[in-house]
């Protein structure tokens, strides 16, 4: 079963043999195989097994996407994986970060609600800076998974009554492409997987997350949080010092 949704996928020992460009005075590049290898080692520090990983390139290698299914005390289930997700690019197009999110087993859908950039820009400080952020944020990843899993539960108790009008907000907000608008639509009044029918805000979610797979990787953080915060208001949720809770 696939971790991430990419048409260039590449194994980690491959990161090795990808070019970083040189520094400058404005801009110090990470070497992908780098920042994959500090961030399998603050993850083993954090108590945490890697199940799989998956590593995409896009760009002839100047954009990385990485993917890791991990395991610890109190981040387990049996329909979901906890994902930590890293980006970098050599290119200056966006800075090294790392992401803490979820997959769903039955369906491959990877849901990112949160995005923590390692360094403002590639400066000269940035190896410096990296194994603290790593660390930070590979910290709250127990923090991650009961949000997602009240989140889950909110979304399913919640009936959807305008799907049409949710749809579009997504991509007013630019959650989500204006060209699958109808896509989500559709996939909402018949979601191709059994367990998302029923029409929940946890059907619409997904029916999203559903019609994001296989674009942009590196959009795809962004995305699903933005998803989060306009569904988490109808679900009666909020967040109160990181974690998700019930309005009163």
């Amino acid at each position: 079963m696939s971790l991430i949704i990419s048409k260039n996928k590449v194994d980690f020992e491959a990161l090795k043999g990808i070019e970083t460009p040189k520094a400058t005075k404005s801009h110090t590049p990470i070497a992908h195989f780098k920042l994959a290898s500090m961030a399998k080692e603050a993850m083993e520090k954090a108590g945490l097994t890697v199940q799989e990983e998956e590593h995409s390139l896009a760009r002839g290698g100047l954009r990385y996407f990485g993917g890791f299914a991990v395991t610890g005390k109190d981040v387990q289930a049996n329909d979901r994986k906890m994902v930590i997700g890293l980006r970098n690019s050599g290119d200056k197009s966006f800075a090294a970060s790392i992401c803490l999110g979820t997959s769903m087993i039955v369906c491959e859908n990877l849901c990112f609600s949160s995005d923590v950039k390692l360094s403002r820009r590639h400066t000269g400080d940035i190896m410096g800076d990296l194994p603290r952020v790593l660390a930070d944020s590979i910290s709250r990843v127990t923090v991650h998974w009961s949000n997602m899993s009240t989140r889950i539960e909110a979304y399913k108790q919640t009936e959807c009554e305008d799907v049409e009008k949710l749809a579009v907000q997504m991509a007013d907000c630019e959650a989500l492409p204006p060209r699958d608008i109808y896509n989500v639509i559709e996939e909402f009044r018949s979601p191709r997987h059994e367990e998302f029918k029923g029409g929940s805000l946890w059907s619409l979610y997904n029916a999203a997350t559903e019609c994001l797979k296989g674009g942009a990787l590196t959009k795809l953080p962004s995305r699903t949080s933005m998803i989060q915060s306009l569904l988490d208001p109808f679900a009666r949720l909020k967040k109160v010092e990181g974690r998700v809770v019930l309005a009163g």
